[in-house]
């Protein structure tokens, strides 16, 4: 290819980059900005959440049907999402959660021995509910805000990709001036503001791309059947509760049989984190408890399914099973979320995340000041010409 051609396709691939940044700057900013401080969300709640913890009994757990009455009375007319059961000195969480007409999404604490309302949490407000509204939606109504985001995600991988192109060096001479920071007292601004927009860049953007490509695969359900089925997924990708063998027949002490449930599983899963068991919806489908195997991780949660009245465990074909079935693909899709945030390496990659998140957010930035200074540059002022008559 000749130098010109190159030339050509550099300014090219400039130009798109250029647009694309500015387009989507402002919404790539709130979204890095928001996203840094969820990344810690879990363990900042953990400085004030003393309603979540009980003194422990030497009693079994309240069942399932009589935690359910009391939670509809602390909070009536709502339809509850699920139970979570814990330690010994956990408290109960019951979750309240519908989509429409706007979303609902509180959770009540209570005593799991006596049933004693503690505490009853509007998720959606508060300091973090703020955050998650402006990462999802830039606080705007949904439908309008979180396309705006999905789209713009989309399109920072272009950017990101555009900028790696810009970045490569033309030749071997330019390799250490483009991975380092080379400043001194006569280095001025504008300079600095490039390499802080071009190395730093560089150094973050496969990172980038990663929670840019996780979040996409949250965002577009065309995108999350693409990834699951590129990586030779061959099962149903969707989250489905198989129906009970037979209707639910109600037993003669009038109680429903998933009672039984919960103590059954504590036996078998004793190195559970938590259990989490969601009413059937009806009298046809089968019962959902949802086995966390690691705190503060998905993917390895095992999901389980149980006939109402017989109780005996039914199997789905769905990619939400038993961690222990799942495949490659499987996988894939469900350590997204525990990728996107960091939490899949721990304390360790949170803070990756976070600082990834945080010079994502700078990035947009730079990029307009490299723009502003070149296209707003302030001309040579023209010597005056003194003429001798």
């Amino acid at each position: 290819m000749s130098r010109q051609k190159r030339n050509n396709r550099r300014k090219t691939i400039l130009q798109l980059h250029k647009i694309l940044g500015l387009a989507t700057g402002v919404v790539l900013f709130i979204v890095s900005i928001t996203g840094c401080l969820w990344v810690f969300k879990e363990e900042i709640e953990s400085f004030y959440d003393d309603y979540k913890y009980v003194t422990p009994q030497h009693q079994e757990f309240l069942p399932a049907s009589k935690i359910k009455d009391l939670a509809q009375q602390a909070v009536p007319g709502r339809s509850i999402h699920g139970v979570i059961y814990g330690k010994p000195n956990e408290a109960i969480e019951v979750v309240f959660y519908e989509a429409e007409p706007e979303v609902f999404y509180n959770s009540v604490f209570l005593n799991p021995y006596s049933g004693e309302f503690i505490k009853r949490i509007d998720n959606n407000s508060g300091f973090f509910g703020f955050i998650l509204k402006g990462h999802l939606r830039l606080w705007l109504p949904d439908a309008i805000g979180s396309r705006i985001v999905s789209y713009s995600v989309l399109l920072f991988m272009i950017i990101m990709v555009s900028g790696l192109f810009l970045w490569w060096p033309r030749n071997n001479k330019n390799w250490r001036q483009r991975l380092k920071f080379k400043w001194n007292s006569k280095t001025r601004w504008k300079r600095k503001n490039f390499d802080l927009h071009t190395v730093t860049g560089f150094y973050i953007s496969s990172f980038g791309l990663i929670l840019a490509f996780t979040g996409c695969v949250m965002a577009f359900n065309w995108f999350y059947f693409i990834v699951y089925v590129a990586s030779g997924g061959d099962k149903a990708p969707q989250f489905i509760i198989p129906n009970s063998s037979s209707a639910y027949v109600v037993e003669s002490e009038n109680t429903p049989a998933y009672d039984k449930l919960i103590p059954v599983l504590y036996q078998k899963y004793e190195n559970a984190k938590s259990f989490e068991l969601h009413y059937p919806e009806n009298d046809t489908t089968a019962v959902l408890v949802e086995v966390s195997n690691s705190k503060g991780l998905y993917y390895n949660m095992d999901y389980l399914f149980f006939d109402q009245t017989t109780l005996k465990e039914i199997e789905t074909t769905s990619i939400y099973g038993k961690y222990k079935d799942a495949k490659f693909a499987d996988k894939v899709i469900r350590m997204n979320y525990d990728i996107h945030i960091g939490a899949i390496g721990g304390i360790v990659g949170k803070i990756i995340a976070f600082l990834i998140s945080l010079i994502c957010a700078s990035l947009p930035i730079s990029g307009f000041l490299l723009w502003y200074g070149r296209a707003y540059k302030k001309k040579p002022k023209e010597s005056k010409r003194v003429i001798a008559y």
